[in-house]
């Protein structure tokens, strides 16, 4: 693969969803040495949070995986569907309001994460709200769920293949059930 890749993951304030999923697979690419080939981002599509670092438990879920994490929140910019190959999504919310905001024929391919989790939770609720235990689950379902995406991806990279959504979607269970084998 020639040209350098790049992958934005959004939710709505770019505190908790987003950024386990771009530590993540910026880890797991990290881990493949293909950081080269890669840029990895988050981002809010509204602007709550701006500046702040992310929520403390999704912090320690990170930490507790040893995934490092420094980037502060920031807010989508019309500039990112052009500089972006991949935007994804947590929910139906983030997808709206995404399409809602993209320019035209856009470069950038916009969809939800949680269509590549091999559990078929399509949506990836927000957990900010909640009591600290529910919290915590879930971003811990959550890691889960990017590490087997991101692992999929850094995969295909590996390879030297383009990723293209329908692909993924329709092989990702397969690609898991032989990374299961490879163990």
């Amino acid at each position: 693969m020639s040209e350098k890749r790049a992958v934005l993951m959004v939710c709505l304030g770019n505190i908790c969803r987003s950024p386990i999923a771009e530590a993540v697979l910026q880890h797991l690419i990290n881990e493949a040495g293909i950081s080269s080939k890669w840029t990895v981002d988050s981002a809010a599509v509204a602007a709550y949070h701006i500046g702040k670092k992310p929520d403390r438990r999704a912090l320690e879920t990170l930490a507790k995986h040893n995934v490092p994490y420094n980037n502060t929140a920031r807010q989508v910019k019309k500039s990112d569907f052009e500089e972006f190959d991949y935007i994804f999504g947590m929910d139906n919310e983030n997808i709206s309001d995404l399409e809602s905001i993209a320019p035209k024929n856009c470069k950038a391919k916009i969809g939800l994460l949680g269509a590549y989790d091999p559990q078929k939770e399509l949506i990836i609720r927000d957990p900010y709200y909640g009591n600290a235990q529910k919290i915590d689950l879930k971003l811990e379902k959550y890691y889960a769920v990017f590490y087997d995406v991101g692992w999929f991806i850094g995969r295909i990279v590996q390879a030297g293949e383009y990723i293209k959504l329908k692909f993924l979607k329709e092989d990702l269970g397969r690609y898991l059930w032989r990374r299961k084998e490879d163990l």
